[in-house]
C-alpha cells in the first residue's frame, strides 16, 4: 500500500511540475476574456456620456450617485485603460483593483435586486419570482410576434428571451479579476512577466 501511495505521489509530483510550466495560460485566458468586455463597456459609456451622466445622477430612475461626471470618468478610465492593460498583461494586479470596485458598484447598485440570473430562465434552480413571472411575458411576446411578425426571421439567430439583468455576469467578472489579483498576469504571455524577469535578472 505504501509503495502504491509513493508511486502515485511520484507521478503526481512530476505531472504537476510539468504542467506548472504552462500555468500562465489560465490568467492569459482570463485576461483575453475580460479585456474586450471592459473595453467595450468603457467605450459604450464614453459614446453615450451625457445620457450615462444623467443615469448616474438621477435618484429616481438612475443610480443617484454623487459627483456623477467624475464618477463616470473614473469608470471609463478604469474600463478603457484597464481593459487595454489587461490585454497586454501590464500592471495586472493594480488594474484588477479598480475594475473589481467597478464590478462591486454594478452588483450592489444595478443588479442585486434582480437576483443571480442574467437571463430569465425559469428552469434554473436560481430562478426568483421576477424570473418566473417573466414566463408569461415571454409567452405573450412570442404570441404577438407570431401573429403580427415574421417569427421565423425574427428568431433566425436565436430564440426570444427576456433579460433579467441579475448579478451573474458582474459577479463572474469580479471572481476572474480577484483571481488575477492573486496570480498576476501569468508567465510568458504578459508584459508583467518580462518586466519582472528583466529587473530581477538585473539585480
Amino acid at each position: 500500500m505504501l509503495a502504491l501511495l509513493s508511486g502515485f505521489n511520484t507521478i503526481h509530483t512530476s505531472t504537476i511540475k510539468g504542467i506548472s510550466l504552462m500555468d500562465g495560460i489560465p490568467p492569459l485566458l482570463f485576461r483575453l476574456f475580460l479585456a474586450p468586455v471592459m473595453i467595450q463597456a468603457g467605450w459604450t459609456k464614453y459614446s453615450s456620456f451625457e445620457s450615462t451622466v444623467a443615469w448616474f445622477a438621477n435618484p429616481d430612475w438612475g443610480l443617484g450617485l454623487p459627483f456623477p461626471e467624475l464618477m463616470l470618468w473614473l469608470v471609463i478610465m478604469a474600463e478603457l485603460i484597464g481593459g487595454f492593460m489587461l490585454l497586454i498583461g501590464l500592471a495586472t494586479r493594480w488594474v484588477s483593483l479598480p475594475l473589481m470596485i467597478t464590478m462591486l458598484v454594478a452588483i450592489f447598485s444595478v443588479h442585486i435586486d434582480n437576483g443571480w440570473l442574467a437571463l430569465s430562465d425559469a428552469s434554473s434552480w436560481l430562478a426568483n419570482e421576477r424570473v418566473l413571472e417573466a414566463v408569461d411575458r415571454k409567452s405573450a411576446a412570442i404570441s404577438i410576434l407570431k401573429e403580427h411578425g415574421n417569427y421565423g426571421y425574427l428568431t433566425g439567430r436565436g430564440s426570444i428571451t427576456i433579460l433579467n439583468n441579475g448579478i451573474e455576469f458582474a459577479a463572474t467578472y469580479f471572481i476572474m479579476l480577484l483571481s488575477l489579483l492573486f496570480t498576476g498576469a501569468g508567465r510568458y504571455f504578459s508584459m508583467d512577466y518580462w518586466i519582472n524577469l528583466k529587473y530581477n535578472n538585473a539585480s
